[in-house]
Parts: structure tokens; C-alpha cells; sequence
């Protein structure tokens, strides 16, 4: 704590102030922290590559190239700190909901808009971020919590091409619509929607956030930004938020956390998405000319 609240990181201050320490959003050293966000730092860096019209790396696609279009970058900005009174966040999020918003209620990454069918993933993500903006009263962001709940497979999974919903699984690869809850106010939620948060966090509970198929090496890698890529420290920081501190079976994730802390009581950044053993890492390797821009806010 004698060095998260440093000075040269205004988000990292802000967040540790406020989530770590408790302090009230109208403590003065949280208001000054908040405020500089856009002025020095991760944020200012990303703010001073947008495009006037709101985007990054040009309109016509919003989600490509990955990982450095608008998409990513409003994905990084919302962890951030920094909200809609910025009117460079506010444009950029306009432009995201009108040209995602699917007709069933989801976003899909999608560079024409009026989209039937909501991808899971990408309205887990968009959802999440517009409610840390300052969206959660707009009625898109609204229809996507309810989609959530209409999408949910019967084992409390979810699936990201499982549109539909209904079906068993799905896996714990799919974990955007429980990111998405843990900040969307509770008093907002629907009982549809605590059936569903229930559920899902059950399911991932049931799994240990990990027991699925073979090990997978890169779900015990902490990586950032996550994407939509799961990873222990994702499932950790999602249960934790949504209350679900003290089940045991959070217990293997747990030591893995313990395990990697350094001496120094901090933790390195394991590795960049797409992770190198991911498919989609071993895809880029393969395709390199066709392969997703890695981006980072500090060196692996």
C-alpha cells in the first residue's frame, strides 16, 4: 500500500484510495486521483491516440484490428477509472452501442450494425464496461443484463455462439455475463437476473474455476488485458466481487495467488493475450501476417 497509491498511475491511486483503502468518492485525495486520470498516465496515453470521430485505428471497424481498435481500448479505459464526463469516452461509447447493438438485445462485434443475434462474449465485455462508464440506466445496457439471463444454459454456464440459450454446459471459458453482474448495481437486478448470477457462480464454483477437461496451462498465467480470455485471476476477481469470498472452492485459485506473489509482496504480469499455448495464440504464430496485435500497458 506504500505503493499503489503513488502518484505517477492516477488510475492505479484511485482505485487503490477507493476499492482497497474504502475511502469515499468525496474524499479529496480520491477526487484529485480521479481527476488527473486523464491528464498523466495509462489513460492520457490511450486518449491521445483516438480519432476525432471517437474511434481508434479508423470507423469502418470498430472490433479489428484486435487488440488495439476501439473495442480494446474502451475495454481498457473502463478498468481505468475514467468515465463518461469525458465527452472523448462519451463519443466513443455512442459510436460502440450504435454500431453493436443487436436486435435481440446483445452487441456483437460488428462493423455495420443492425445485427439479429448478440454475441455472448462481446456483451459480457461491453456490458460490464458501460456500466463502469456510467451506463447502467441506458436501455441497451439494460436489455443486454436481461439477455444474460435469457442466454444462461441449464447448468449455469453460458456459451459464446450459444444465442438461443437453453442447451447444458457450457464452460468457464465464457465468463463475461458474472464480470458483467459483479458491477451492475444490485438494486437493479431483476429476480431473474440473482437466479442467473447463482447459478452461474455455481457453476464455476463446482469447477474449482479450473477443473475442466486436461490442465490448461494458460488459466493458471495472469494476464492483462484479459479480453475475453479466462484465466484464474479473472474467475477470482469476478466470485470475490459478486461476494463469494469464503467458499472453499475457492481454494485452489486462491493458493495459486498466494504461490505467485513475490518477495516484494507484488505479482508480475505473466503474459500478454492472446497467451503463446492459447489457440489463438498458436494461431497467430502460424498466420503471422494475419495475426492479432498484442497490447499491453507494462512489459511481461
Amino acid at each position: 500500500m506504500a505503493w499503489l497509491p503513488e502518484e505517477n498511475q492516477p488510475s492505479v491511486r484511485y482505485l487503490a484510495l477507493s476499492e482497497l483503502l474504502g475511502r469515499p468518492a468525496d474524499d479529496p485525495e480520491v477526487e484529485t486521483a480521479r481527476a488527473a486520470i486523464p491528464e498523466l498516465g495509462w489513460a492520457k496515453g490511450i486518449l491521445e491516440k483516438q480519432k476525432p470521430k471517437g474511434d481508434w485505428e479508423g470507423e469502418q471497424s470498430l472490433y479489428h484490428p484486435k487488440y488495439t481498435s476501439t473495442n480494446w481500448m474502451l475495454l481498457v479505459l473502463s478498468d481505468l477509472g475514467i468515465t463518461k464526463a469525458d465527452p472523448r469516452i462519451e463519443k466513443a461509447c455512442q459510436l460502440w452501442i450504435d454500431r453493436f447493438a443487436a436486435k435481440d438485445g446483445g452487441f456483437v462485434g460488428s462493423s455495420t450494425g443492425g445485427a439479429k443475434h448478440g454475441h455472448l462474449c462481446t456483451t459480457g465485455n461491453i456490458a460490464r464496461a458501460l456500466v463502469k462508464f456510467g451506463y447502467s440506466d441506458h436501455p441497451k445496457v439494460k436489455g443486454a443484463f436481461e439477455w444474460f439471463v435469457k442466454s444462461q444454459a441449464s447448468l449455469g454456464g453460458w456459451s459464446c455462439f450459444n444465442y438461443g440459450g437453453g442447451g447444458r454446459g457450457r464452460n468457464l471459458d465464457s465468463w463475461e455475463p458474472l464480470s458483467a453482474f459483479a458491477v451492475y448495481p444490485r438494486q437493479k437486478w431483476t429476480r431473474g437476473m440473482k437466479d442467473a448470477v447463482g447459478k452461474g457462480a455455481e457453476f464455476f464454483l463446482q469447477r474449482e474455476l479450473h477443473v475442466q477437461g486436461e490442465r490448461y496451462e494458460p488459466w493458471h498465467r495472469f494476464h492483462y488485458p484479459a479480453h475475453y480470455y479466462y484465466d484464474m485471476l479473472v474467475g477470482l476477481d469476478f466470485l470475490t466481487a459478486l461476494g463469494y469470498t469464503d467458499d472453499r472452492r475457492m481454494g485452489y485459485a486462491l493458493s495459486l495467488l498466494r504461490n505467485k506473489r513475490r518477495s516484494d509482496g507484488r505479482w508480475i504480469l505473466d503474459a500478454v493475450n492472446p497467451d503463446p499455448e492459447s489457440p489463438q495464440g498458436l494461431w497467430n504464430k502460424n498466420h503471422p501476417k494475419q495475426a492479432a496485435v498484442p497490447f499491453s500497458l507494462e512489459e511481461v
